[in-house]
């Protein structure tokens, strides 16, 4: 693979351009970019048809999604982003960027309007649901259906103490310094964890090979709002409280059931907002495509065909 870009890159932003990662042949996809004032968001655009929008997490990113994205690109548009700072996107300073909810929540807004989707799929993880469910409760009109797999959209009591301590000081020097956070999560975050090959592993750790490209790392833990005190609280409520207005929407719900960090009360959670929606428990870790990637590909081709867009 040689990613192309047609601007210069910004001081530190990773670039595969003049070299083929091990990776390369696990992620055949051509690279894409929208710009931003504060730097360019690479996605993938693969395939015609419906669309199926994919929002990572942290500190995954867009070659979370490659298996499904090869599964569904011939019959599907299949577009998967990396949030800025993350992935093969631009690395922003934090003095340009807030690295906030509501800027991730902003840029996806701003992508699918510059993209012009309609009846629009969202498929989304991690912290990804919350910016997912922000960006169709801010533009209900584009979106159609909802997967959420292993998820939060809404005020959260719980808080690992893993993920606490990445909040403090300590925590940054582990997560920027050592990525702590990225290596603890290809060895912490699968039941299967021989899924998880040399090249597998290399792919979810180079972009992050160094303490400027692991900002947005640090930044996600530091953002997650546990109070109202914290900056992106207000912003998570306002999410939350737009849950609601797609109660009737085709949703369905895939979890990892043996998730140390979003738990199954997560999943119930997410069933008292959506008691219609579809459920599916896999005996599965939190990276739950990589670990059941084969059972999710049937479950969400059954979903797709039961409850078509137009």
């Amino acid at each position: 693979m040689r990613i192309r870009r047609k601007q210069s890159r910004p001081r530190g932003t990773p670039d595969y351009a003049e070299r083929a990662p091990s990776w390369s042949s696990l992620y055949p996809f051509k690279s894409h970019w929208l710009s931003f004032p504060e730097g360019r968001m690479h996605y993938v655009d693969e395939g015609e048809g419906p669309v199926l929008l994919f929002s990572h997490g942290n500190p995954t990113w867009s070659f979370y999604w490659r298996e499904l994205i090869q599964a569904f690109r011939g019959k599907y548009r299949t577009i998967a982003v990396d949030h800025l700072g993350c992935g093969l996107s631009d690395r922003v300073s934090p003095k340009k960027y807030g690295y906030r909810l509501e800027d991730r929540i902003r840029n996806l807004t701003e992508l699918v309007e510059r993209l012009d989707l309609h009846q629009v799929t969202l498929i989304a993880h991690d912290w990804g649901g919350a910016i997912g469910m922000g960006t169709a409760a801010r533009i209900p009109e584009r979106f159609a259906r909802f997967v959420l797999m292993n998820t939060a959209a809404f005020r959260m009591d719980f808080c690992p103490k893993r993920i606490a301590v990445g909040r403090s000081l300590f925590g940054r020097i582990a997560i920027q310094r050592f990525n702590a956070f990225a290596r603890a999560a290809t060895r912490m975050t699968m039941v299967h964890q021989e899924r998880m090959t040399p090249n597998v592993r290399s792919a979810y750790l180079e972009p992050y090979d160094t303490w400027h490209h692991r900002e947005a790392i640090w930044r996600f833990v530091h953002d997650i709002p546990r109070s109202a005190k914290d900056p992106s609280y207000r912003t998570l409520l306002g999410v939350e409280q737009g849950l609601p207005q797609f109660a009737r929407y085709p949703i369905c719900l895939v979890w990892g059931m043996r998730d140390w960090c979003f738990t199954p009360t997560f999943l119930e959670r997410f069933e008292q907002f959506y008691p219609e929606a579809e459920s599916h428990r896999l005996d599965a870790g939190h990276y739950v495509v990589e670990d059941a990637f084969e059972q999710i590909e049937p479950i969400l081709e059954s979903f797709f065909e039961r409850n078509p867009v137009f």
